[in-house]
Order: structure tokens, then C-alpha cells, then sequence
């Protein structure tokens, strides 16, 4: 692949972001990450992105974060013809171990429009490798939805 993909994490806590920095950069894959720290900083950057040359490939949103949560960020990009169509893979922490509350999130964020959904992981090793399987499916113009990692 020619052009690195542009990946734009959404997440407010930096124990998290450096994981997930650190995973990316151990891929093979040619990316420009940004990160945003809240809800209200994702929709802006979004915004001021419109219709620039290059944009924003794939977006990891946690849905626990300050000032906008990412919920109501999804409702807002996929409400928006412009960014309707941009890949948002849900990140979080929020999954729990009650099935029937994760089914309900899921199907919820599924209706609004996300395409993809992992739970943060313990391990380095299993964001990296789950990191690698959505990348991989993007690069090669596959669609998600993707299962619970």
C-alpha cells in the first residue's frame, strides 16, 4: 500500500493512547496516527478536516470520555452526510461481563452506525494483533463489522 492510512484514536486516557501508539507502530503498516483527548476535540478536528485531501481513514472511539461522550459523537458523525461514511471501530472498556448489557450496547451502537467493536484488551500482544486484523481488512477494502476482540 502506497499511502499510509490516516487513523484517528479517540481517547482520553494516555495509559491507553501510548498502548495504542506502541502497538501501531509495531505493524506493518505504513499509518498517521492522530489522537484526541475528548469527545469535544473529535468533532472539531472532524470538522476543520472536511474536505481536505487527506483524511481520516479509520477512527477508534472510546465511548467514556469528557466534555462529549463518544456515544454522542457517533450519533453526531453518522448523522452528518460528510462523515456518514468514515469507519468508526468502538474501543472501549464500557463491554462488560453481562452478555445481555453488551448485546444491548452493541445492537445500540450498531443501529447508529458503528461498523466494529473491541473490548481494550490486558494484553499488548491481543490490541496488537487485533489492531492488525481491522487494518488489514481496511487495507485490502474489506468491510467490517468486526467481532468483539
Amino acid at each position: 500500500m502506497n499511502n499510509p492510512l490516516n487513523i484517528l484514536l479517540a481517547e482520553d486516557d494516555l495509559d491507553d493512547q501510548a498502548f495504542f501508539e506502541k502497538a501501531l507502530s509495531e505493524l506493518p503498516f505504513s499509518t498517521i496516527l492522530t489522537i484526541v483527548k475528548n469527545g469535544e476535540q473529535l468533532m472539531k478536528y472532524l470538522f476543520d478536516c472536511l474536505g481536505k485531501v487527506t483524511s481520516t481513514d479509520i477512527l477508534f472511539l472510546d465511548l467514556s470520555m469528557p466534555y462529549k461522550t463518544g456515544y454522542e459523537c457517533l450519533v453526531e458523525i453518522k448523522e452528518n452526510a460528510k462523515l456518514k461514511k468514515l469507519q468508526v471501530v468502538v474501543f472501549t472498556c464500557s463491554f462488560t461481563s453481562s452478555i445481555y448489557f453488551e448485546q444491548n450496547l452493541i445492537n445500540t451502537l450498531t443501529k447508529i452506525g458503528a461498523d466494529g467493536f473491541i473490548r481494550k484488551p490486558e494484553s499488548f500482544e491481543q490490541l496488537k494483533n487485533t489492531i492488525e486484523t481491522i487494518l488489514s481488512r481496511l487495507a485490502i477494502k474489506n468491510t467490517i463489522p468486526l467481532p468483539i476482540e
